[in-house]
């Protein structure tokens, strides 16, 4: 019991950590949020710590457009 509890809490860190990344890049601020945005917040906390020694996630994504 006692190690699921610590995974957990090292989990969370590591997703704070990325969540303070993507606030230092500014990834927050904008009103105007598409795809492509969103997915790069995603990833940049889903990197968490590894942000800070060279990781730089970037997501592109093209949604289809409606049929006409």
């Amino acid at each position: 019991m006692r190690g699921t509890s610590i995974v957990g809490v090292l989990v969370v860190i590591w997703l704070i950590i990325g969540a303070i990344a993507a606030g230092q890049r500014g990834y927050y601020g904008n009103d105007e949020t598409n795809c492509a945005e969103a997915g790069t917040i995603l990833v940049t906390i889903v990197a968490g710590p590894l942000n800070y020694i060279g990781a730089n996630p970037k997501v592109d994504c093209k949604l289809p457009e409606p049929s006409k």
